[in-house]
């Protein structure tokens, strides 16, 4: 679970990285127009940058909320394996008891 979730976050990581250097090409070819200035097209680049970054730590946070809500309901349908041990236990001083009063 923990290398699929892993996978997924470098997936995006690298998706953003791609983003920014699609970004930084397009731009340079408005520049290259004559349709942005060169100082117009860092302060353009920076806050589609800043906004990536925001989209993929919104996407981060809602994976992990998911994953926290999903191992929280696996626990919940299951038991630990000390409380089986337990339970085991329990069980076979319970059998033991009835098999003495029968």
């Amino acid at each position: 679970m923990k290398d699929l979730l892993n996978r997924s976050l470098s997936l995006g990581i690298g998706i953003i990285a791609q983003s920014k250097e699609q970004i930084e090409k397009t731009v340079e070819e408005l520049v290259n127009k004559g349709e942005l200035t060169r100082k117009e097209s860092a302060e353009w680049v920076d806050e589609l940058v800043k906004k990536g970054e925001e989209a993929r730590q919104k996407i981060e946070s809602n994976v992990m909320e998911r994953v926290q809500r999903t191992m929280g309901e696996q626990q919940t349908r299951g038991v630990t394996r000390e409380e089986f041990d337990e339970l085991s236990q329990r069980l076979a001083r319970l059998e033991q008891r009835l098999a003495e009063n029968q």
